[in-house]
């Protein structure tokens, strides 16, 4: 159960960074708020006190799951456009 909060955090993350006007200003805030979440989801998960890598763990999961919904965005907002 620790694990669904950096996925759905990611993924809150990716969706609110696909609406940035800039590329590099959207990845550059996916990135640091995945680190952000990463530690935040092993501090709540007590993983602190075992290792530090449980942070790059987290943070991968909730940067996979920003990059896989910004991906799902885009190619939603392009299909639409290509509807329209």
């Amino acid at each position: 159960m620790n694990e669904v909060l950096p996925v759905v955090a990611g993924a809150v993350v990716g969706a609110a960074a696909s609406r940035l006007p800039s590329r590099r200003l959207a990845l550059v805030a996916t990135l640091a708020l995945s680190l952000v979440i990463g530690v935040g989801a092993a501090a709540l998960a007590g993983e602190l006190a075992v290792s530090w890598v449980f942070v790059l763990v987290d943070a991968a999961q909730a940067l996979i799951a920003a990059l896989l919904v910004r991906a799902l965005v885009h190619a939603w907002r392009q299909r639409s456009a290509r509807v329209r």
